[in-house]
Protein backbone atom coordinates (compact mmCIF):
# COMPACT_ATOMS: atom_id res chain seq x y z
CA UNK A 1 0.00 0.00 0.00
CA UNK A 2 1.26 3.10 -0.94
CA UNK A 3 1.09 5.57 2.04
CA UNK A 4 4.63 8.18 1.99
CA UNK A 5 6.35 9.09 5.35
CA UNK A 6 8.69 11.10 6.73
CA UNK A 7 11.21 10.25 9.66
CA UNK A 8 13.43 11.88 11.48
CA UNK A 9 15.40 11.19 14.20
CA UNK A 10 16.95 13.22 16.82
CA UNK A 11 19.35 12.58 19.39
CA UNK A 12 22.64 13.64 21.19
CA UNK A 13 25.77 11.77 20.33
CA UNK A 14 24.68 9.37 18.26
CA UNK A 15 26.79 9.41 14.99
CA UNK A 16 28.57 6.40 15.74
CA UNK A 17 25.13 4.58 16.96
CA UNK A 18 23.29 6.17 13.56
CA UNK A 19 26.10 5.42 11.38
CA UNK A 20 25.21 1.60 9.60
CA UNK A 21 21.32 3.13 9.30
CA UNK A 22 23.01 5.58 6.76
CA UNK A 23 23.58 2.49 4.69
CA UNK A 24 20.82 -0.23 2.97
CA UNK A 25 21.00 -3.36 4.61
CA UNK A 26 19.00 -6.62 3.66
CA UNK A 27 19.22 -8.04 6.89
CA UNK A 28 17.10 -5.28 9.06
CA UNK A 29 13.51 -5.79 8.83
CA UNK A 30 12.45 -2.08 7.64
CA UNK A 31 14.08 -1.20 4.15
CA UNK A 32 15.77 2.33 3.48
CA UNK A 33 18.54 4.37 5.17
CA UNK A 34 18.48 7.56 6.78
CA UNK A 35 20.58 11.12 6.04
CA UNK A 36 22.32 13.00 8.53
CA UNK A 37 20.57 16.22 8.76
CA UNK A 38 23.80 18.49 8.32
CA UNK A 39 24.25 21.85 10.38
CA UNK A 40 24.25 25.19 8.70
CA UNK A 41 27.63 25.16 10.01
CA UNK A 42 30.03 22.64 8.42
CA UNK A 43 32.18 20.74 10.37
CA UNK A 44 29.85 21.34 13.10
CA UNK A 45 27.71 18.21 15.25
CA UNK A 46 25.10 15.99 14.05
CA UNK A 47 21.93 15.67 15.90
CA UNK A 48 18.94 14.84 13.32
CA UNK A 49 19.18 12.34 10.94
CA UNK A 50 15.68 11.54 8.11
CA UNK A 51 14.05 9.18 5.44
CA UNK A 52 11.44 8.73 3.88
CA UNK A 53 9.15 5.42 3.17
CA UNK A 54 7.18 5.04 -0.04
CA UNK A 55 4.90 1.96 1.20
CA UNK A 56 3.58 0.79 4.46
CA UNK A 57 5.43 -2.77 4.20
CA UNK A 58 8.81 -1.20 4.05
CA UNK A 59 8.87 0.97 7.39
CA UNK A 60 7.37 -2.61 9.75
CA UNK A 61 9.79 -3.07 12.22
CA UNK A 62 11.77 0.44 12.54
CA UNK A 63 10.63 1.35 16.24
CA UNK A 64 12.06 -1.90 17.52
CA UNK A 65 15.12 -1.67 15.54
CA UNK A 66 15.30 1.58 17.05
CA UNK A 67 14.49 0.74 20.95
CA UNK A 68 17.13 -1.72 20.13
CA UNK A 69 19.96 0.60 19.79
CA UNK A 70 22.59 1.33 22.46
CA UNK A 71 21.89 4.59 22.99
CA UNK A 72 24.55 6.72 24.34
CA UNK A 73 22.37 9.55 25.73
CA UNK A 74 18.35 7.30 25.31
CA UNK A 75 16.38 10.24 27.62
CA UNK A 76 17.37 12.02 24.02
CA UNK A 77 15.94 10.58 21.40
CA UNK A 78 13.08 11.87 19.69
CA UNK A 79 11.90 10.26 16.36
CA UNK A 80 9.35 12.86 14.47
CA UNK A 81 7.15 11.33 11.96
CA UNK A 82 4.79 12.93 9.54
CA UNK A 83 2.67 10.14 7.10
CA UNK A 84 1.19 11.73 4.10
CA UNK A 85 -2.59 11.75 6.06
CA UNK A 86 -1.23 13.33 8.96
CA UNK A 87 -2.11 17.08 10.06
CA UNK A 88 1.37 17.59 11.61
CA UNK A 89 4.42 15.35 12.47
CA UNK A 90 4.29 13.10 15.34
CA UNK A 91 6.72 12.81 18.18
CA UNK A 92 7.53 9.57 20.16
CA UNK A 93 10.49 9.47 22.86
CA UNK A 94 11.89 6.35 24.54
CA UNK A 95 10.35 5.41 27.71
CA UNK A 96 11.34 2.73 29.73
CA UNK A 97 12.98 1.49 26.63
CA UNK A 98 9.76 1.64 24.51
CA UNK A 99 9.10 4.63 21.80
CA UNK A 100 5.88 5.61 23.02
CA UNK A 101 4.20 8.53 20.93
CA UNK A 102 3.94 12.19 23.30
CA UNK A 103 0.80 13.74 22.77
CA UNK A 104 1.06 17.30 20.96
CA UNK A 105 -1.60 20.00 22.20
CA UNK A 106 -3.94 19.99 19.93
CA UNK A 107 -3.48 17.11 18.21
CA UNK A 108 -6.05 13.40 18.30
CA UNK A 109 -4.30 10.40 16.78
CA UNK A 110 -7.85 7.99 15.16
CA UNK A 111 -7.44 4.94 14.23
CA UNK A 112 -9.36 2.53 11.75
CA UNK A 113 -10.43 -0.92 12.98
CA UNK A 114 -7.94 -3.95 12.43
CA UNK A 115 -7.76 -5.14 9.13
CA UNK A 116 -9.77 -9.38 9.05
CA UNK A 117 -6.34 -10.86 8.61
CA UNK A 118 -2.82 -10.13 8.75
CA UNK A 119 -2.09 -10.02 5.00
CA UNK A 120 -1.71 -6.05 5.31
CA UNK A 121 0.84 -4.05 7.36
CA UNK A 122 -0.39 -2.21 10.45
CA UNK A 123 -1.66 1.46 9.70
CA UNK A 124 -0.47 3.89 12.28
CA UNK A 125 -3.93 5.92 12.33
CA UNK A 126 -3.96 9.52 11.57
CA UNK A 127 -2.52 12.19 13.26
CA UNK A 128 -5.31 15.15 12.98
CA UNK A 129 -4.98 18.61 14.79
CA UNK A 130 -8.42 19.23 16.81
CA UNK A 131 -8.14 22.73 15.66
CA UNK A 132 -8.62 21.68 12.13
CA UNK A 133 -12.38 22.19 10.41
CA UNK A 134 -14.10 18.97 10.46
CA UNK A 135 -11.97 17.10 12.84
CA UNK A 136 -14.88 16.09 14.73
CA UNK A 137 -16.22 14.42 11.96
CA UNK A 138 -13.96 11.40 12.60
CA UNK A 139 -14.99 8.55 14.55
CA UNK A 140 -12.52 7.04 16.62
CA UNK A 141 -11.89 2.83 16.84
CA UNK A 142 -12.52 1.51 20.59
CA UNK A 143 -8.89 0.27 21.83
CA UNK A 144 -10.27 -3.97 21.25
CA UNK A 145 -11.26 -3.21 17.84
CA UNK A 146 -7.95 -1.35 16.49
CA UNK A 147 -4.98 -3.52 15.27
CA UNK A 148 -2.53 -4.63 18.37
CA UNK A 149 0.33 -4.95 16.12
CA UNK A 150 3.02 -1.83 15.56
CA UNK A 151 2.70 0.29 12.66
CA UNK A 152 6.41 1.33 12.75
Amino acid sequence: MSRFAEVIVLALDACEVMEPLTRDDESRSWRGRFVPIDSQWPGSFVIGWATEFERMRPRTGLFAYLEALPWPRPESVQVLIHDEEDSCFGLWMLEEGKLVEVALPQTRRYHLPAPPTDEFPPSPGVLVRTDKIGHDQLQQTPEAERDQRRAW
